[in-house]
């Protein structure tokens, strides 16, 4: 009986221990630089998470694209702002992941690779798409988010990601990379949907 109960209290340490080390991030904002074709833009992205949405904002100087997304419905918003002129698109659920296809049936390989982005041990992760591309990610599992960005893209991938590939429709490689996290609450109104001003795509 002490056996079993010596047992018992090793693998309840072992789980708190363990436990200790994640931290389960309801409420945070990432910023990423990113560069297009391996040269530095001035676009920049950031990352809000707030429970389970996430809003992501792209801003170049030309250029503003905000995406919404709900997990809990599976719905997304997509708002863009081009030339002087607003632009805003709805995505149900299905038609969200329509949208997301290209992600559809992607293979990631997780590796023992890593490095450390912003004081956090980040693994290297490789995915690839079942068209043959390969993706390259950098994720720190000791951050582990209540909502992913993209349940397509980062589908598999056991925390968040601070490094990732990408692509544009012209299909040059987009690399973001993370410079900053706060752990500040996230204001509501980041995921208010325009009521007016936008032109409905």
């Amino acid at each position: 009986m002490k056996r079993y109960f010596l047992i018992f209290f090793f693998l309840a340490i072992t789980f708190f221990a363990y436990t200790q080390q994640l931290k389960v991030v309801g409420e945070c904002t990432i910023t990423y630089n990113i560069k297009i074709a391996n040269v530095p833009s001035e676009a920049t992205k950031t990352l809000y998470i707030k429970g389970k949405k996430t809003c992501s904002e792209i801003v170049s100087p030309t250029f503003l694209q905000t995406t919404i997304y709900d997990e809990k419905t599976g719905d997304a918003v997509i708002l863009k702002e081009l030339n002087g002129e607003k632009y805003l698109s709805k995505f149900s659920a299905d038609k969200w992941k329509e949208k997301n296809k290209v992600w559809e049936g992607m293979a990631v390989k997780l590796t023992n690779e890593s490095k450390t982005i912003l004081g956090y041990p980040c693994k290297k992760a490789i995915a690839t798409t079942k068209a043959g591309k390969n993706f390259i990610l950098y994720y720190t599992n000791s951050l582990v988010p209540s909502v992913s960005e993209n349940p397509y893209q980062f589908k598999n991938i056991p925390g968040i990601v601070l490094e990732y590939e990408s692509e544009t429709s012209e299909g040059k490689s987009v690399v973001f990379n993370a410079t900053n996290i706060n752990f500040n609450p996230v204001p509501v109104a980041k995921f208010k949907i325009p009521e007016s001003g936008y032109r409905i795509l």
